[in-house]
């Protein structure tokens, strides 16, 4: 028997995710009835240990119990054009959502924290900018680290994942390098401290980290910080269509 803690989960999606991962389960496949079972009887056990169990691990049992009901029907659900409708997408896309951002979260946890144990002089800079001799104009360099360690900090302001949040229209890659484009100033700058102020979930912080480091990649982007500890800002070094 799996002892399960609630306070190991960020929501019910992260717990049907350590199901999928513990028993190897194929994520564009589950197998509705097992899951399911397991999960109902996870909640179950946490009310009768007199666990306060969060609204969103209700509604994700009644979920998954109407969606094996669904699969149950002797005629299966057709489309418009035809084809029969799998009761689980909706759910799979869900699961496959939140693992690409649980990802990234982690990327971001390990990098911020491989750079608080380190005190040395900062490794070759992966972002930097030609400067001028004015000291006034004197740009440090900023390492994958700094910039891991700044989303990270956003992150641990932020209120966890919900479902609610998950079953929103997903945040797309593109459409956060569009985002990033709307607020960059007359001089092609934009201050991470303002793009941050301007996402209100998780999951948009992870996407926009990486809409940044695909922006960089492609060189259209350059990183930049004026002073120690000073806010980080991004620069335009190639004209794009917003």
């Amino acid at each position: 028997m799996y002892s399960i803690q609630l306070s190991n989960f960020e929501g019910p999606i992260d717990l049907l995710l350590y199901f999928i991962r513990r028993d190897e389960l194929d994520i564009y496949d589950i197998p509705i009835s097992k899951i399911t079972k397991e999960f109902v009887d996870t909640v179950e056990k946490w009310e009768k240990m007199h666990l306060h169990v969060a609204g969103d691990f209700i509604v994700m049992a009644s979920t998954l119990m109407r969606i094996k009901a669904r699969l149950l029907l002797p005629r299966p659900e057709i489309d418009d054009d035809g084809d029969i409708i799998d009761p689980r997408t909706e759910l799979v896309q869900q699961l496959v959502e939140y693992k690409r951002f649980k990802s990234a979260a982690e990327l971001l946890k390990n990098l911020s924290d491989q750079r608080s144990q380190k005190f040395s002089r900062q490794i070759e800079p992966i972002m930097q900018i030609d400067n001028s001799d004015s000291e006034e104009n004197i740009i440090l360099d900023v390492t994958l680290f700094d910039l891991a360690r700044f989303f990270k900090t956003a992150m641990d302001n932020m209120p966890v994942v919900s479902q609610f949040e998950l079953s929103r229209e997903p945040v797309k890659l593109e459409q956060q390098k569009k985002f990033i484009y709307k607020y960059f100033d007359g001089d092609g700058r934009l201050k991470f401290s303002t793009i941050i102020n301007k996402l209100n979930s998780r999951m948009e912080i992870v996407v926009t980290f990486l809409a940044i480091l695909d922006l960089v990649r492609e060189g259209i982007c350059i990183i930049s910080q004026d002073k120690v500890f000073g806010d980080l800002e991004l620069q335009k070094i190639i004209q794009v269509e917003s």
